[in-house]
């Protein structure tokens, strides 16, 4: 899994495996699925607007290793 934060763009972006041949499927709101060109598995998430979304939160957590969708 690698994760990856931009702070001057406040940009998140959540991956698994190899992104090589993937594109971004827009979810709406600033919210992306990483796609797998060829298997159509989402191999990860990027969010903008990041810090902003989780401003009032003191702490996040995450059990390894975990799994996410993005639900609309």
């Amino acid at each position: 899994m690698n994760l990856y934060y931009d702070e001057e763009g406040d940009f998140l972006e959540i991956t698994s495996g190899n992104t090589n041949d993937c594109s971004f499927a827009n979810k709406g709101d600033g919210l992306f699925e990483i796609v797998d060109k060829q298997t159509h598995e989402v191999k990860g998430i990027a969010i903008f607007g990041f810090k902003a979304r989780t401003k009032n939160l003191d702490t996040l957590k995450f059990s390894l290793p975990f799994k996410f969708s993005i639900q609309s």
